[in-house]
């Protein structure tokens, strides 16, 4: 049987003031802002209570994070509180798992692509490939990527260990979507919304007899019980 983690949980970065102002990130190197470090740390608080503290079989864990700054400051907040109970895990950067990159559009106000190019604009929204004119990474792309470090990440624990991989929205659903074979279904990735700042999704794995494993959705767009409150968006 094929040696892999017990459990796979995916984390988006915490806010950055171009989530707040509306703007494509892609891969813009932008830090979180104040909200986005105070949402990390209510994550990492939540995700040790919940898959730590609830899970004592769990002996060890790895955490990977995207190259890019908002995604490493997410991931380290995790590790900290892990450290304050006096459990070393390091941030292990991975440049498979950056954010999707949107060419020229890169750091463009959304309001600003839906007035200078309107019709692109349209088809970006509707899934219909606007954005590709302008250097966008293919979507097929990112999900071939994403999965290849997910799987590659997960090889690397057995059944006492639990992987964390912060990483990006579009990352996120697009690697999901071609995990999952959702792709096949729809290719034009539309089947997956982007999950909010801070919050995860939780994969378990479906061991089979021929050694295959299928690995399964149990939680998406996760977060702590704040989220569901004014508090989390509330300028700090």
């Amino acid at each position: 049987m094929a040696e892999h983690v017990r459990s796979i949980i995916l984390v988006r970065h915490g806010r950055t003031a171009y989530n707040a102002a509306h703007r494509l990130q892609g891969q813009v190197d932008i830090p979180l802002d104040a909200v986005g470090r105070w949402q990390a740390c209510q994550t990492a608080v939540a995700l040790k209570e919940l898959y730590v503290d609830q899970r004592p079989q769990v002996s060890n864990r790895l955490i990977v994070c995207s190259d890019l700054v908002r995604a490493r400051a997410t991931a380290q907040a995790f590790a900290d509180v892990l450290g304050e109970t006096g459990v070393d895990v390091a941030v292990q950067p991975d440049e498979r798992v950056r954010e999707r990159s949107f060419g020229d559009w890169d750091g463009c106000a959304v309001s600003d692509l839906q007035e200078r190019y309107p019709e692109d604009y349209r088809l970006w929204a509707e899934h219909k490939g606007g954005e590709m004119k302008y250097g966008a990474e293919p979507k097929a792309a990112v999900g071939r990527r994403g999965v290849e470090a997910l799987l590659d990440w997960a090889s690397r624990g057995g059944g006492d260990t639990d992987l964390y991989m912060f990483s990006h929205g579009a990352w996120i659903s697009q690697t999901l979507q071609t995990l999952l074979g959702l792709e096949q279904v729809d290719p034009t990735f539309a089947s997956m919304l982007s999950m909010r700042n801070a919050h995860w999704v939780r994969l378990v794995p479906m061991d089979f007899a021929d050694g295959t494993v299928r690995w399964r959705l149990m939680d998406y767009n996760h977060g702590p019980a704040i989220a569901d409150t004014q508090e989390w968006e509330r300028e700090r």
